[in-house]
């Protein structure tokens, strides 16, 4: 019996069933994803730790689109996280996209990172409808990037744009309501679990290490309904200028607006990540 979250999975690769091989990347931490779909079925995901993305990001697109039997060449598409996140490691991932997308004549999605963990937090089929999803992403000094998102009965309804709050806030506001999503190794720095400490309920995406192929999806869906973005002008979303705080909560509700589902299978335009300078 195939549960609901697996059904909307199933639905999300669905929707992009007419696009070949989408390359799914995403380097806003110091976890390098990777995924790869094709004609709506999953090809493989790679979940990485790594110190540089730069040198790192090469050796493991080969490695997955190797062990796929898929080659470069046979890319119908490419899936890329621009954010928000690690700066250095947003323009690493970006400009390996776009090189990819210009090389193999291809055309690139730019895909919101927290969507990404979204997605694969709900495909993960144990969280039922009605719950409530937080994506956190570290932004150091204290605070997170973050979102909020709503499992709903055929898709994921996305509730705020990416904010840069305080951790210690987002607990009191939400650790009793909402499942905290992270993807993190289990020691290093900059611990979210460890800081979170039980207070919440938490879902390590690393445990599972299927993001990248749930970006991969993303993409594919938008690509299947031509709806790309311009690799000269695709920017990461970088939320905050670097060495520059934001006021915590910054990033106010915008209105419950579907980020997938079986009738809207795609962010809308007014939800979709946007080109910034």
């Amino acid at each position: 019996m195939i549960s609901r979250g697996l059904f909307r999975a199933e639905r999300l690769l669905a929707a992009g069933a007419s696009t070949g091989p989408v390359l799914g990347l995403d380097t806003a931490t110091s976890i390098a994803i990777l995924g790869l779909v094709s004609r709506g079925r999953p090809l493989g995901s790679l979940a990485r730790p790594v110190r540089s993305h730069g040198s790192a990001l090469p050796a493991a697109i080969d490695e997955l689109l190797h062990e796929a039997g898929v080659k470069l060449v046979d890319l119908a598409g490419i899936a890329v996280g621009i954010g928000p996140g690690s700066f250095t490691g947003l323009r690493i991932g970006l400009s390996y996209a776009k090189g990819l997308a210009m090389g193999c004549g291809c055309p690139v999605a730019g895909i919101g990172s927290l969507d990404g963990m979204a997605v694969a937090a709900a495909a993960d089929g144990t969280l039922a409808p009605g719950q409530l999803i937080c994506p956190l992403v570290d932004a150091r000094k204290g605070e997170v990037y973050t979102g909020l998102y709503r499992i709903g009965p055929d898709g994921l309804e996305k509730l705020t744009n990416e904010p840069i709050v305080r951790l210690e806030q987002l607990l009191a506001e939400k650790a009793g309501e909402a499942v905290f999503v992270v993807e993190e190794i289990a020691s290093g720095d900059g611990l979210l679990v460890g800081a979170i400490g039980g207070r919440a309920r938490t879902v390590n995406l690393l445990h599972s290490g299927t993001r990248g192929m749930w970006m991969a999806a993303l993409g594919a869906a938008r690509i299947a309904e031509h709806d790309v973005d311009s690799v000269a002008s695709l920017q990461p979303l970088y939320v905050r200028p670097p060495d520059a705080r934001l006021a915590a909560g910054r990033g106010a509700i915008t209105g419950k607006e579907p980020l997938w589902s079986a009738e809207k299978r795609t962010l809308s335009s007014s939800m979709r990540p946007t080109t910034r300078s």
